[in-house]
């Protein structure tokens, strides 16, 4: 049976830890997105904080809803071992690339700075597990390539700093 809490515990931890996919939705008042999230992007810093390391992409529809003081969940689940659902609900804020935060937070990951487009610090307020048992078992085989050679591509052309600052918020979703 799902329970609801305020802060993460201990075995929150170490279950996030483990995971090689989550999911993060979001909305500030248009719809809902949600997005699956791989890598190794996400850090706990205290039962109530984490650091999520995002990587350039199509679209970032996350930033519009931060600085549209959006709401946000981020959803675990065990693919192995014993089933569980996490879901944390939370608040955003973004830090960018000219921050002291931002260099503090990549040094927490093994990531080269021209693959991170910013980084989302979540303030969760409200934790829930549930049991899962409907979740099939699937074997994890690695992580995809694509994006970061996409990303070191779009680098070695000098084309990535203008991809970045053009797709902070795109303009045609920034108001939804």
């Amino acid at each position: 049976m799902g329970k609801q809490y305020k802060t993460l515990t201990d075995k929150d931890v170490a279950f996030i830890k483990e995971q090689k996919l989550f999911y993060l939705s979001s909305s500030s008042g248009g719809e809902v997105n949600l997005s699956p999230k791989g890598y190794d992007s996400i850090r706990v810093l205290n039962n109530s904080t984490l650091v999520f390391m995002n990587y350039p992409g199509s679209g970032n529809r996350t930033y519009r809803d931060a600085v549209n003081d959006g709401e946000f969940t981020l959803l675990f689940n065990a693919y192995d071992g014993d089933a569980k659902i996490l879901r944390l609900f939370c608040k955003a804020t973004i830090i960018k690339g000219c921050s002291e935060r931002f260099t503090e937070y990549l040094k927490k990951f093994s990531e080269k700075r021209i693959l991170v487009r910013d980084f989302f610090e979540f303030k969760i307020y409200a934790v829930e597990s549930s049991c899962g048992e409907a979740i099939p078992y699937m074997d994890y085989k690695g992580d995809r390539k694509s994006l970061k050679n996409w990303v070191k591509k779009m680098d070695k052309n000098d084309k990535l700093q203008e991809y970045k600052q053009n797709h902070f918020a795109p303009p045609n979703l920034q108001n939804l």
